[in-house]
């Protein structure tokens, strides 16, 4: 077995461990479009609202395991692994290169599974994905929550930034353990079973390009009129808590902004999961 071909055995072995930790049954569909095939995991209450979860970058759709039992029980949860990341999914022959394309993507999903209103829950750049979708697409977000979102408010820190460049330059599972642990210092661990798969993910060969997040433009976010939840994580060293707070206030019409006490960027939205589900299920009603 090659080197690679090893690498996506270990990476798939340990995304299908977090699926099976889901504690309500889960249907896998595969979406097609233009840009390629699209994983999604269905669940929850079939008649009940559409709620999206997108993820952080590499967490795939298997990290909300211990969102989607609370979640489900109100809400039919599709869990979506993001074309151009780690994952089920399979990129196309038409690249997704900017975030038109990516906007694109979303409407071509989203209207496969017969999704016209729905609500958005995204972490980091997850987060950032859905904030662009519902100011590209504010007809079709019923409302919106932004875990510990990154490159909305305000940029990263550049302690983050350089931390980050090893995992750039050579990415290894390691390498990323040792971000983690940097990140997480002192605050609430991320589940081990999760930060393996997002180490492989990080590591595997293969990946298809990366849309580079921008800061939305100011005018946009203020004609934004979707209610929004922002939960921010106490402990992240991704960004300047106090910063993106005060810019959200500034730039948001209709926003409500909680801490997560003990929380660090990497460890949601796996820590403390009654509290953050509370949350997100007293918002989305």
């Amino acid at each position: 077995m090659s080197p690679t071909s090893a690498a996506q055995r270990k990476f798939f072995q340990a995304y299908d461990t977090l699926l099976a930790r889901w504690p309500i049954p889960v249907e896998s569909v595969d979406v097609r479009s233009a840009y390629g095939m699209t994983r999604v995991q269905m669940c929850g209450r079939a008649d009940g609202p559409a709620l999206v979860l997108l993820c952080q970058f590499g967490a795939t759709s298997t990290v909300w395991f211990a969102n989607v039992g609370d979640l489900g029980r109100e809400y039919r949860i599709y869990a979506v692994d993001p074309i151009g990341q780690p994952g089920r999914s399979v990129a196309g022959n038409r690249p997704i290169t900017d975030v038109s394309d990516l906007m694109d993507w979303l409407d071509g999903v989203l209207s496969e599974l017969g999704l016209e209103s729905v609500s958005l829950c995204g972490h980091s750049y997850g987060a950032w994905l859905s904030l662009n979708y519902a100011m590209h697409a504010p007809q079709r977000v019923r409302r919106l929550a932004l875990l510990d979102p990154t490159d909305c408010f305000a940029g990263l820190r550049l302690d983050y930034r350089l931390r980050a460049v090893p995992l750039l330059l050579r990415p290894s599972p390691a390498r990323w353990q040792r971000f983690v642990d940097w990140e997480t210092h002192g605050a609430i661990a991320p589940d081990p079973q999760w930060s393996r798969l997002a180490g492989l993910s990080n590591a595997r060969p293969g990946r298809v390009r990366f849309v580079a997040p921008h800061h939305p433009d100011p005018q946009r976010l203020q004609a934004l009129r979707v209610p929004t939840l922002l939960v921010m994580a106490e402990r992240s060293r991704a960004h300047n808590l106090a910063r993106v707070e005060a810019n959200a206030r500034r730039l948001l019409t209709d926003v409500t902004i909680t801490v997560q006490p003990a929380v660090a960027h990497q460890s949601m939205p796996t820590a403390e999961p009654d509290v953050l589900n509370g949350e997100l299920l007293a918002f989305l009603h």
